[in-house]
């Protein structure tokens, strides 16, 4: 058998990675320039600003823990090493950030577009994108960058605009009021900006790598770190301004939790709409200030429903990684047709839809929010800082572990002082942990067990002599047994050249024990190879079994290693929507195949 050391493709460069970040990292300004006036009012930005030094400390501080864990520095991956409960805790916690990111992103995105009932569209809209996640992960940087691309340039004008009222919004500028604890619980309860942050760390295993680097020693700091310093220096930047610029808004009212501007109730949740009104308003008219107000609705609602996906995506993804751990049952880990975890992408739908329903309000969702994302976080500077194998510096370290004591208390006065975010993240907690508890007592039975020995069943006759072939092999690579699988063995029979029939395993996420997986371990792939080798009978054959994430880079990886003169592909009769969803893989391979190896399409 040919076996194939396939890894995720690295084919993220600087713009793909800062526009996965900023899809939800960059979300954050939606609400929480809105959320800070109605905790402080006109004295909000004494909240905002230390907000947004806290957020490049801790895009700081990623940077060091991208350049160190170029395979994966999430919570999950980067403490697993260190204490397999505490990853698991770390898990959890970021399982319930990536929960409340869909609901709060779906429910902001309908909020900006204004209309009745948005939590209804928000569960719809987070049906639809999980629903469509059942054909398979989509290449979403490019995408990413394209809706991301926009935003900024929107954000831009907008605080282009907002500079001729930064004089006005000092002027309106007041101290803030109340006692230390009084004022420190209102800067936890907007924390928001630090959400997607890990989207960076958990990305660095599909980053190119810097030049020189390789597989075996790879490092994508010239990927990561200034992705990351982009990303954050806007959102710290811009963050700040328009959280200045807010306060020139005449007649603006905290009440009870929400914001009321005159003629305009409820602007809490769309703050960055109306500013666009009032500011573009003011210089060039009603009309082109509605427009503006549209405008900053649209593309950050795009933005808003990206950064669903993104968080739909990554819920799976941890689901199948703790599943292939063996930290929660095995089901999360069965694939679709598609390579995707079923009961993994129906966990990652419902339970958002759930909780925007349940709790339909942006100010209640934030406070969910935090918990999930502080904590998770706080766990990964904690264990990265005392890690004395990290070769890290001694400022870096010192730095990284004074960021966690921050993070830490912040995590203790949201636990303390937010009893529904203490209850949710609990639940979680519980949750994962009963379903870990279950799977390593379901392990510990069947080691339990006394069973009879299983006698390894006789070896496949050998005794035929293989007939000599010459030229370059055929490769042909199915699915099933099809008339593609057909056409090849009878064009290897009459041209008697060997032929190498390759079974491409597709799975969204891939863990280490994929790559020793055998195809003896598969159903579908001992049926195809077996029923080859009948049929070609004393005729050269190899079979190919591969567990890929990218099936067309696998191909090409496996015909270029065999010296294929041509490869072989199906084509199936399917529509263009699944086409487009699921990504097609004859062009794709088309695109990536040497020159020297002819592509043939059996349709």
């Amino acid at each position: 058998m040919i076996a194939s050391n396939t890894k995720r493709p690295r084919n993220v460069d600087v713009p793909r990675a800062a526009a996965i970040l900023y899809g939800d990292w960059g979300t954050s300004k939606a609400y929480v320039v809105g959320l800070a006036f109605a905790v402080a009012g006109y004295s909000s930005f004494w909240l905002i600003a230390p907000m947004c030094l806290l957020t490049a400390l801790v895009g700081l501080n990623y940077i060091a823990i991208c350049r160190h864990y170029p395979d994966g520095g999430g919570v999950y991956a980067s403490v697993r090493h260190r204490s397999e409960m505490i990853s698991i805790v770390g898990a959890f916690l970021l399982i319930a950030d990536y929960i409340v990111t869909a609901a709060i992103s779906a429910l902001s995105a309908f909020q900006y577009l204004g209309v009745p009932h948005p939590e209804k569209f928000a569960a719809a809209a987070i049906v639809i994108i999980g629903a469509l996640n059942f054909f398979g992960p989509k290449h979403t940087g490019g995408l990413a960058f394209l809706i991301s691309l926009p935003t900024v340039i929107v954000v831009v004008i907008l605080s282009l605009f907002s500079l001729p009222h930064l004089g006005e919004a000092v002027r309106n500028l007041q101290p803030l009021h109340g006692g230390f604890m009084a004022n420190w619980n209102g800067f936890v309860g907007i924390v928001l900006a630090l959400s997607g942050v890990e989207a960076i760390a958990n990305a660095t295993g599909v980053m190119k790598l810097n030049p020189g680097s390789t597989d075996a020693r790879p490092s994508v700091s010239k990927t990561s770190t200034p992705s990351t310093l982009i990303v954050m220096v806007e959102v710290c930047v811009f963050t700040a301004l328009l959280g200045l610029a807010m306060n020139a808004l005449p007649g603006l009212l905290a009440s009870n939790g929400e914001v009321n501007a005159p003629g305009h109730p409820g602007v809490r949740d769309y703050m960055l709409r109306y500013m666009a009104e009032v500011f573009v308003g003011n210089s060039l008219g009603a009309t082109i200030g509605h427009i503006a107000g549209w405008a900053v609705s649209i593309v950050f609602g795009f933005l808003l429903l990206s950064a669903v996906n993104t968080a739909i995506v990554d819920l799976i993804a941890i689901q199948f990684l703790m599943s292939r751990d063996g930290e929660v049952p095995s089901v999360f880990q069965k694939l679709n047709s598609f390579g995707v975890p079923t009961l993994a992408m129906v966990m990652a739908t419902v339970v958002p839809v759930s909780l925007v329903l349940f709790v339909s309000d942006v100010a209640g969702l934030a406070d969910l929010y935090a918990v999930g994302v502080v904590g998770a976080i706080a766990t990964n500077l904690a264990a990265s800082s005392t890690d004395r194998k990290l070769p890290l510096a001694k400022w870096e370290r010192g730095v990284m572990f004074i960021t966690f004591l921050i993070m830490l208390a912040i995590e203790i006065s949201l636990f303390v002082d937010k009893p529904n975010a203490r209850v949710f993240a609990v639940t979680v907690l519980a949750v994962g942990l009963i379903l870990r508890g279950l799977v390593h007592e379901r392990r510990l039975k069947r080691a339990s067990v006394v069973t009879e020995p299983i006698k390894p069943s006789p070896a496949p006759a050998s005794g035929v002599e293989t007939v000599v072939v010459s030229g370059s092999p055929l490769l042909c690579a199915v699915r099933g047994i099809n008339r593609t699988l057909e056409f090849a063995i009878k064009e290897a029979q009459e041209t008697q050249r060997p032929l190498y029939v390759a079974f491409i395993r597709e799975q969204p996420v891939l863990a280490e024990a994929d790559f020793a997986r055998k195809w003896q371990d598969d159903d579908e792939a001992a049926q195809i190879f077996t029923y080859a080798r009948n049929k070609l009978g004393s005729q050269a054959f190899r079979p190919c079994y591969a567990v890929s994430d990218s099936p067309a880079d696998t191909i090409v990886d496996i015909a270029a290693t065999i010296g294929a003169e041509r490869l072989i592909l199906g084509t199936k009769r399917r529509g263009v929507l699944l086409d487009v969803l699921r990504g097609n893989i004859i062009r794709q391979v088309a695109r990536q195949l040497p020159e020297q190896i002819d592509l043939l399409v059996y349709a």
